[in-house]
């Protein structure tokens, strides 16, 4: 074990200083010795890394498509009729997804690193398309196979929750890292949208139309990502791990559009390289808790995850129908959909704002935005709202579905993309998938605990409610200042590294990375401890030969 930390600590160190006499890192990358190295201008954005990931965040789509449909059909009478009549039954119909995804996100991630990344998400498609057989074919009354099927589709957006945006993150020129893994939580507002509008086209509807009509369009969505994804390359970071050096560097290429021998591939496969060369194979679970940093990773992404939840927005995007009917508003489908045409609109904000201001500055203010925002919604409600007689205080409802717009937009801007981009930045790649595992399930847990407790709470408390996830936003906000590294125009083997040397959050973004000759070396650290460098059975080079890195 002691061995395995000391490794990680030096996942950072220059190539050369690791590899044997008259290796060179050019001979890592296999780049011909008569190729130039290029060093041109690089793209802003790629056809090829638009498609890629915006395609992947079908994913993302399918979640949100969900969480949009289920509002709606807790408010449709064919559908309570059939299946929900009380809160159990129905906290337990809306909240059921949540366990399914949480079991999904932690089995997906031996999964993804066993097949791959893209294959990964097809399969969860194919898992989603499973479940959605299940509720569809239904029978009246039997609302315990919804909750099955439910339970079945949550395992598979659970485990594409997980893949998506590490491919994407894996996948990603670093300039445009952080927004092509918020593309994901922008198909998630994109499917909430278009799960509101279907709703309220069929609402009117009688009988099972109301709500199948919209379940059966899930279908298109899964089975166009399941055969889609096969049709992309694999993350290059996952081609590199399996020994696939030519096809990294060509997926790289293509992404970034830029030539195999740029300097750019050439330095971040350089990086890549150094960590695989050090990287002990077959890790186990446990061994991520004595790694560098990793134990404070770990929990780092276990609380924003949670957080991300904390903030509230899942109470207005699973029961906003039921809120805001509360609230006196006569078609409350109508404020749904406002509601996520705002989450929608206001997202491409969050695409511009994370490569703009970067991670830090954007999550305290949206944090902060939405603390206030909660504090007026819970007041309002609980204070001036006739919540026996709503149509008395009409001034107050409209208020609060102003108050919860600002609030949807400042969520969609911020915590909605940006937790996603950070946890998928937050660990190196051995153990990538399975931090992000349990961060992820830390999401769907207090995804679940939200929507099953709800109803119950608001029953005895009414809009005071929102006093509590007020003093999570309150919390949220000094959080993020204290342990939050800035990850922006960072490649993820800088930010290890910033993660490594225990850097001040507070100093990140004016951080100067230094240059690979001063990085710590790896002589340096065999004076420490030398068995650290057995790493024979992983990557083939003898413990003896690494000696000799004091001389390259």
């Amino acid at each position: 074990m002691a061995a395995i930390s000391s490794m990680n600590n030096i996942q950072s160190a220059p190539v050369a200083s690791i590899l044997p006499d008259g290796y060179s890192t050019a001979s890592a990358m296999k780049a011909p010795s008569n190729v130039e190295m290029i060093n041109t201008p690089l793209p802003r954005l790629t056809f090829k890394s638009l498609a890629l990931g915006t395609f992947a965040s079908i994913g993302g789509l399918l979640f949100g498509y969900d969480t949009g449909q289920i509002s709606g059909f807790e408010s449709m009478p064919d559908f309570l009729q059939r299946y929900g009549q009380h809160n159990v039954r129905s906290g337990l119909i809306v909240s059921i997804l949540s366990i399914g995804t949480l079991i999904g996100a932690l089995a997906a991630a031996p999964i993804a690193d066993r097949i791959g990344r893209k294959l990964s998400i097809s399969a969860w498609s194919w898992m989603i398309i499973v479940g959605l057989l299940v509720q569809i074919t239904s029978p009246s009354g039997h609302w315990y196979q919804i909750v099955v099927g439910r339970f079945l589709t949550g395992l598979g957006v659970g485990g594409c929750s997980l893949v998506v945006p590490m491919y994407q993150g894996e996948s990603a020129p670093r300039h445009i890292r952080g927004a092509m893994i918020s593309c994901y939580q922008l198909f998630v507002t994109l499917g909430i949208l278009l799960a509101y509008l279907i709703n309220l086209g069929t609402e009117k509807m009688g009988g099972t139309g109301q709500w199948r009509i919209t379940l059966g369009i899930t279908f298109v969505f899964a089975i166009l990502l399941a055969v889609g994804m096969l049709f992309f390359p694999e993350s290059p970071r996952f081609e590199l791990r399996k020994g696939k050096k030519d096809s990294a560097r060509q997926t790289m290429s293509t992404l970034y559009g830029i030539p195999q021998h740029h300097i750019q591939i050439l330095q971040e496969l350089e990086d890549m390289e150094t960590q695989l060369l050090l990287e002990h194979q077959d890790q186990r679970w446990y061994e991520m808790f004595t790694a560098p940093r990793m134990a404070y990773r770990l929990v780092l992404g276990i609380m924003l995850q949670a957080l991300q939840q904390l903030t509230g927005a899942n109470y207005f995007f699973y029961y906003g129908t039921t809120i805001f009917k509360g609230a006196g508003i006569s078609n409350s489908f109508i404020t749904q959909v406002i509601l996520g045409a705002v989450n929608f609109g206001t997202t491409f904000g969050g695409l511009y704002a994370i490569e703009r201001f970067g991670r830090r500055k954007s999550l305290i203010t949206g944090a902060f935005v939405m603390f206030i925002c909660f504090l007026i919604f819970a007041s309002v409600g609980h204070f001036s709202l006739n919540v026996h007689h709503p149509e008395d205080t009409p001034g107050a409802g409209k208020g609060m579905v102003v108050v919860a717009c600002i609030f949807i937009a400042a969520f969609a801007m911020t915590w909605g993309p940006m937790i996603w981009t950070i946890v998928a930045e937050l660990y190196p790649s051995q153990y990538r998938a399975k931090g992000m595992a349990l961060a992820t399930a830390s999401n769907w847990l207090w995804n679940f605990l939200i929507g099953f407790f709800t109803p119950f709470i608001t029953d005895k408390i009414d809009f005071a409610y929102g006093y509590a996830f007020a003093g999570c936003l309150a919390f949220a906000t000094v959080f993020i200042y204290l342990f939050v590294i800035e990850g922006k125009g960072r490649t993820l083997e800088e930010i290890d590294y910033m993660y490594v040397q225990k850097l001040a959050p507070w100093q990140s973004a004016q951080y100067r990375m230094p240059s690979r000759g001063d990085m710590t070396s790896a002589k340096e650290l065999m004076a420490v401890n030398p068995e650290a460098f057995d790493i024979e059975a992983s990557s083939g080079y003898s413990k003896k030969s690494l000696h000799h890195a004091d001389n390259v």
